[in-house]
């Protein structure tokens, strides 16, 4: 008769081993929850520091592109291309509006 409770008393350990992990996960998961919630509804430093590089960046890239198109718009112009002066004139718009949002970089002496 003792045989099985010494049998049974192990698997039982064994079982209910597995259920103090699943309870220990559910009485932390509100936790884990809610520091994920801030982590994602902040931004540190770094994270802004890089998504405003990645922008200017991209208003570079866009100025440069704008910049290649008018030159070739305005010898397109000057050969008498009257649609060519019309563009150019657009592009150089819109590179005046870029312009204030690129950073002047410092001379290196």
């Amino acid at each position: 008769m003792r045989r099985p409770a010494f049998i049974a008393l192990p698997l039982a350990a064994l079982m209910l081993g597995g259920c103090l992990s699943t309870v220990a996960d559910v009485v932390t998961a509100p936790v884990k929850v809610a520091a994920k919630g801030v982590d994602l509804a902040t931004t540190s430093q770094s994270e802004a520091d890089e998504k405003r590089g990645r922008k200017l960046r991209k208003r570079e890239e866009r100025l440069g592109k704008l910049e290649r198109e008018y030159e070739k718009q305005l010898d397109e112009c000057n050969d008498g291309n009257r649609r060519a002066c019309d563009e150019a004139t657009d592009t150089y718009a819109e590179i005046q509006q870029i312009l204030p949002t690129i950073p002047v970089e410092p001379e290196k002496d």
